[in-house]
């Protein structure tokens, strides 16, 4: 089975350089020591019923973890009548190409106009063991060199997670369906309106990626480039640990205004993990590039006081006024200029 992850083109001399990413993975067979193991150890984590067991939410979850890796295997994709190699899937299951377009071709597949993108497919082998119903589809992101980008993260920005709590993140992960924070779909959209791109950067697991994608349609959320983190149940506790470290979101980020320098960016996260001290970083490092940094106030283990004297020490760091900090989404209604 092939999995493509949201990606995004970006303007070059005569055309644009577009970006394919994904992975190639076997579900486990349904009677493997693997999935039995796995199953366990949630049921026990979770400590749940048959009948959460047997739900469509939880199935559908713990499926998107349940799978073999595949390795070495070379993806070719369909676009616009043209073929391209996607690349060779490596020891993580997981592949990236990039290949350029000219203008005309985009043009003719994208006219001008806002959520431009392409939509391709998979080309699948005849009698592939991996061959689905309908080859499995993907989507690349037409990103002007100019402009202005969101670069939001999704779990407690705009996703009920609750990160803060394990109990109630593994519950909101694979037992509930996800819902919004209130507001921020229609801040999103009139961010969108006003010509902004989108780039979601996140903690969550490649896994989730269809669920999550599937989630911003359902609530509304503009959809946009997708960069989460990989992710095996052998790394640690099976979803023990989602958040990752600071500095592989710091990575993600640095690598889209370094493919964009042209570009305004609004960096709009939470103050439950790490988003304040990644974003005022990079704020630093890139003063030309970020006008502006958001966060939402949630709920953490430390208590409110102490979370507003980190926020504001960081605040410190930048130009007044750069980084706010809001409780409900109608205090970020307007796109903050750039």
């Amino acid at each position: 089975m092939i999995v493509f992850f949201p990606t995004y083109a970006r303007q070059v001399p005569g055309g644009w350089c577009a970006s394919v990413a994904g992975m190639v993975v076997r579900p486990l067979p349904e009677r493997s020591r693997r999935r039995v193991l796995a199953v366990a150890v949630l049921r026990r984590l979770l400590e749940l019923e048959d009948a959460q067991l047997a739900s469509e939410v939880f199935r559908h979850r713990a499926e998107s973890f349940l799978f073999q890796r595949v390795a070495g295997r070379r993806v070719t994709i369909e676009l616009g009548g043209r073929r391209f190699a996607a690349g060779q899937s490596d020891r993580s299951g997981h592949f990236r190409a990039e290949f350029e377009l000219d203008e005309a071709f985009v043009a003719g597949l994208a006219p001008a106009g806002p959520d431009r993108r392409l939509a391709y497919a998979a080309v699948l082998d005849d009698g592939d063991e991996d061959a689905l119903p309908a080859p499995p589809a993907g989507a690349v992101h037409l990103v002007d060199a100019t402009g202005t980008s969101v670069i939001s993260d999704i779990d407690d920005t705009v996703k009920i997670t609750n990160v803060a709590n394990r109990r109630e993140l593994l519950r909101n992960t694979l037992l509930r369906e996800f819902a919004a924070v209130p507001g921020m779909p229609e801040a999103y959209r009139r961010w969108q309106e006003a010509g902004a791109a989108f780039h979601y950067v996140s903690a969550s697991p490649w896994q989730l990626s269809e669920s999550l994608c599937a989630f911003l349609g359902t609530a509304g959320l503009p959809a946009g480039s997708m960069h989460l983190k990989l992710f095996r149940l052998k790394d640690s506790t099976p979803l023990g640990r989602l958040p990752s470290r600071k500095r592989s979101k710091r990575r993600a980020i640095e690598q889209i205004l370094g493919d964009f320098p042209a570009r305004r960016f609004l960096l709009v996260g939470d103050s439950g993990e790490r988003d304040p001290e990644v974003y005022v970083s990079i704020a630093r490092r890139r003063p030309a590039q970020v006008s502006g940094i958001l966060i939402r106030q949630v709920e953490a283990k430390a208590s409110r006081s102490k979370v507003r004297t980190r926020l504001e020490r960081l605040a410190r760091r930048l130009p007044e006024g750069m980084l706010r900090v809001f409780s409900a989404a109608d205090e970020i209604a307007a796109l903050p200029a750039s």
